[in-house]
């Protein structure tokens, strides 16, 4: 570590954009290069792999593509190490394959001088091999805890691990306090659990005329119009706007909804498209595909209202961009969901698998009046220009208590 207690960071974490993927767990890049601002960043991002994956793929198509091992992103080298990960009954094992099989490039880079911190996202199976890596390689590690949390905290043995994981962590982010509060539960001293959620970039995401957008993505210009943004996974809740448009579509005929996201690694489209056909109203749902950041805001600023029926979430960015751009929300109340969308003005939330009450939170929301200034004005308070500084001291502060400690006799 230099002499200014400057440290070098590895980001570790599995939920990473890469070029099959390029905006697969974009919201962690979007956090952490602009760390890369004024800390040196590395990326380690593993990609689970078992042997006969690829025949899997002829079946599957989009199942798990191959990811090349390394990247340059933005100035910022990236790696892609394979470790093993059987699916389904196995993925308990997810943890210890992953520091496993990352051990060796992790050690590289430390001779390198390019690890003083390694800094986790997900806590499992990411904190959990960070814990493992940590230990043998004598590094503090970092966790940022997002919605996986609550599904692990009701598991036995990865709960185990977790809860250790965390324990043992120099500090744990986390993105929202209903995350933290898991955390609590789960044994993590309160004093180790930090709060730094997600921001929004402003240059982005901001609104554009609906009418000039819906020309530019060939939408009638007097339809009403839904939108989903994230990848086509089952968590996500796609399934369930779909689920909700014969209903809704015999109040409004002009209806579309616009699926924006790319696949799930483990190929969810097919299973979404073939849903929407079987009820009639595959004609009425536009799969758009995975979209560049910088085009995003057209497909927001196009639309009525966003509609994220997700099954958890931590922290989700996509409620910041669709504000930024002037829609009100539907979503479900998990996670966090409610600490972004913490006012009646923002958008309505619903209790998950209540398919009633999300039909009925739509309609109410396409015939209601939306204070469009004060979404644009609650997005626009959380830009990450206010959350990185709250990053970098405490990264700095646990590279300077390292080498004060290094330091004494």
């Amino acid at each position: 570590m230099a002499a200014d207690s400057t440290p070098a960071l590895v980001v570790f974490t599995h939920v990473f954009p890469n070029r099959a993927h390029p905006t697969y767990g974009i919201f962690v890049r979007e956090r952490m290069f602009r760390v890369a601002g004024t800390l040196p960043v590395t990326v380690v991002a593993p990609v689970p792999w078992f042997p006969g994956q690829g025949i899997l793929r002829r079946f599957r198509p989009g199942y798990r593509p191959p990811v090349p091992y390394h990247e340059v992103q933005q100035g910022i080298e990236v790696y892609h190490p394979r470790f093993l990960s059987i699916p389904r009954y196995f993925k308990f094992l997810d943890g210890v394959f992953e520091a496993l099989f990352c051990w060796p490039l992790l050690r590289r880079l430390q001779r390198q001088g390019r690890l003083d911190i390694l800094d986790a996202h997900f806590v499992y199976p990411d904190g959990v091999a960070a814990w493992f890596l940590g230990r043998w390689l004598r590094v503090p590690h970092t966790i940022t805890l997002r919605g996986t949390i609550l599904r692990i905290s009701r598991t036995r043995l990865r709960r185990w691990l977790a809860t250790r994981a965390m324990q043992r962590a120099a500090r744990v982010f986390s993105v929202a306090d209903s995350l933290r509060r898991t955390a609590l539960s789960m044994g993590v001293p309160a004093d180790q659990v930090q709060v730094v959620a997600n921001g929004i970039n402003l240059e982005l995401f901001q609104p554009e005329d609906r009418q000039a957008c819906r020309r530019r993505l060939g939408i009638p210009a007097n339809a009403r119009v839904l939108i989903t943004v994230g990848t086509l996974n089952e968590r996500k809740g796609f399934h369930r706007v779909i689920e909700q448009m014969p209903a809704l579509l015999e109040r409004y005929p002009d209806l579309i909804y616009l699926a924006v996201g790319g696949e799930n690694p483990d190929g969810d489209r097919r299973r979404l498209q073939e849903l929407a056909a079987a009820l009639g109203v595959a004609g009425r749902v536009y799969f758009v595909g995975q979209q560049p950041p910088d085009a995003l805001r057209y497909y927001y600023s196009a639309a009525d209202l966003f509609v994220l029926p997700t099954r958890f979430e931590g922290w989700a960015n996509v409620f910041l961009e669709a504000a930024a751009c002037g829609l009100p929300t539907v979503t479900t109340r998990v996670g966090g969901n409610a600490e972004v969308i913490c006012s009646p003005v923002l958008g309505d939330l619903v209790p998950l698998g209540d398919g009633q009450a999300l039909r009925e939170a739509i309609v109410k929301a396409l015939e209601g009046e939306w204070d469009r200034g004060a979404i644009l004005a609650h997005a626009r308070a959380q830009s990450w220009e206010r959350r990185i500084p709250v990053l970098l001291r405490a990264f700095e502060g646990l590279a300077a208590r390292r080498t004060g400690a290094a330091s004494r006799p």
